[in-house]
């Protein structure tokens, strides 16, 4: 899925009429007269995310409402939020929650969907009287015309007289609302109605499901999901058929979490996630800061940049009991996929480009079963700064027996420091291997502080030098290393720069 690029606002408006002629007189019978607006807010190669808002010009309150539409074949419906959905073949009803189903007069209510493919709605109804059109211009329109009934013609956009819900079912403002969740039914919902600039905040608690974002934010207006180091995201079992490739599908749990897919500009920052089958796996999601959160007894990997979620940051943050169902799976953070992997994963040229990505300050261990970062082939230009490495509990599984295994190219690790204690199987502190032509070289290491504890050979153990003759991994003199059985480094270390 590519990042989800600017539209022009497609618009359409549905309107019912109500008992009354097509010229009533100015006495006419009370009654709610709705009209539903049709709007895409966003898209992307492979679908888009749309809103109706319905609003009533009558006068008298709509007790409920239903809006259904057909969508063309081969185009569905994947998620909804603040409706009910029914689905029959292509045909979607959606009908009223609770909160929303009261429209007074002059004022609108809303919902929304994602859609996978690029059909529109056709032959549409509200409340069962049909609608006009049901193919959206490929301009901005203008404005719709007057619907006939009362006297006066209601506003193009009438302002609401009912107060908004607490999650807010419509674009916000560029600077975004604050949506305060306390239940995992209200976590849920608010990541569906995502929007740019949005910050979801998480009350004390613990929140147990499937938790997923894909809205895509903007440099300008991340989508922000925060919340005290006491609201806790967990989802112990897994559930449902697999489609295929980890993708999102109707039924399908895969145990993750907290779940990023084709969501661009996150950040997530403060809460736990705790109890998961996988902590935080962001698929496809450029840009994504992970910040002060708590990653522990995770039955693989702690936090997953994966399907080329490039330009990600991970800083500030305590990964910890990790691996706990298949240590050899249980890396702390994991960047990238392994060449194996990349028919599933490479979607960048055949590959998983999850390059640039900043692993800052972070403390990881101990009891992670496998590596604390596997920095995986094909990713590049990383930087793994200030951390803290906590090697007791590696478990050895899969060739998993040191701190860091470095098969992508160009990184800059620095300022690190790293101890081992037994228990725990523990090889070297670094290590180098090169799976694919040109992986595992031109890393450079600086300022790292290693304490292997009596155990590991080298600090770092760079695995080959002929295949990377033309980009060399190097070692600073600027790193030390204290009970070694070995040393520094297999290789010659370079001095310092003058």
């Amino acid at each position: 899925m590519a990042p989800r690029l600017p539209l022009l606002v497609l618009t359409l408006t549905l309107a019912t009429a109500g008992a009354a002629a097509a010229h009533a007189p100015a006495a006419h019978a009370g009654g709610a007269i709705l009209t539903a607006t049709f709007t895409r807010t966003s898209t992307w190669d492979s679908g888009y995310g749309a809103d109706y808002v319905i609003a009533n010009s009558g006068d008298a309150v709509a007790t409920g409402w239903t809006v259904e539409f057909d969508l063309p074949a081969g185009t569905t419906v994947t998620s909804s939020w603040s409706s009910l959905r029914t689905t029959t073949g292509n045909h979607q009803r959606f009908t009223n929650v609770s909160w929303n189903g009261a429209v007074a007069p002059g004022a609108t209510v809303s919902f929304g969907f994602n859609v996978a493919a690029l059909g529109v709605p056709l032959n549409c109804t509200v409340n069962g009287a049909a609608c006009a059109g049901g193919t959206a211009p490929t301009t901005v329109p203008t404005p719709p015309p007057t619907t006939p009934a009362p006297t006066t013609p209601a506003p193009t956009t009438p302002a609401p007289t009912t107060p908004a819900p607490t999650t807010p079912t419509t674009p916000p403002a560029s600077a975004g609302p604050l949506v305060e969740v306390g239940t995992a039914a209200q976590l849920s919902a608010a990541l569906t109605a995502a929007r740019p600039g949005q910050t979801i905040r998480l009350a004390p608690g613990t929140y147990s499901g499937a938790f997923l974002g894909r809205a895509v934010g903007t440099a300008a207006a991340p989508i922000t999901v925060t919340g005290p180091a006491t609201a806790i995201i967990t989802n112990p079992e897994s559930s449902g058929t697999n489609p295929g490739c980890s993708v999102p599908a109707a039924g399908f749990d895969p145990g993750y979490g907290f779940w990023l897919y084709g969501a661009a500009h996150w950040t997530l920052t403060g809460f736990t996630v705790a109890g998961a089958a996988k902590g935080i796996m962001i698929d496809d999601s450029p840009h994504v800061t992970v910040d002060g959160v708590h990653v522990h007894d995770i039955g693989d990997e702690g936090v997953h940049f994966r399907r080329s979620s490039a330009d990600g940051i991970i800083r500030n943050s305590r990964i910890e009991r990790t691996g706990l169902v298949q240590p050899q799976y249980g890396e702390g953070i994991y960047l990238g996929s392994a060449n194996s992997n990349w028919s599933c994963y490479g979607n960048t040229g055949g590959l998983d480009a999850s390059d640039r990505v900043q692993v800052l300050d972070n403390e990881v261990g101990p009891d992670v079963a496998a590596e604390h970062v596997d920095v995986k082939e094909g990713t590049v230009a990383g930087v793994i700064r200030g951390n803290t490495w906590h090697g007791q509990g590696i478990a050895g599984q899969n060739s998993a027996d040191s701190w860091l295994d470095v098969k992508g190219s160009n990184y800059l690790i620095e300022g690190n420091t790293g101890t081992f204690r037994a228990p725990g199987v523990f090889a070297n502190g670094y290590e180098t291997h090169n799976p694919t032509a040109g992986s595992g070289c031109g890393n450079i290491w600086r300022d790292n502080r290693s304490d292997l504890g009596g155990v590991g050979k080298w600090a770092v153990n760079v695995t080959s030098t002929s295949k990377c003759a033309g980009n060399p991994n190097i070692v600073y003199a600027s790193n030390t290393v204290a009970n070694a059985t070995s040393g520094l480094t297999n290789i010659a270390v370079t001095p310092l720069p003058q």
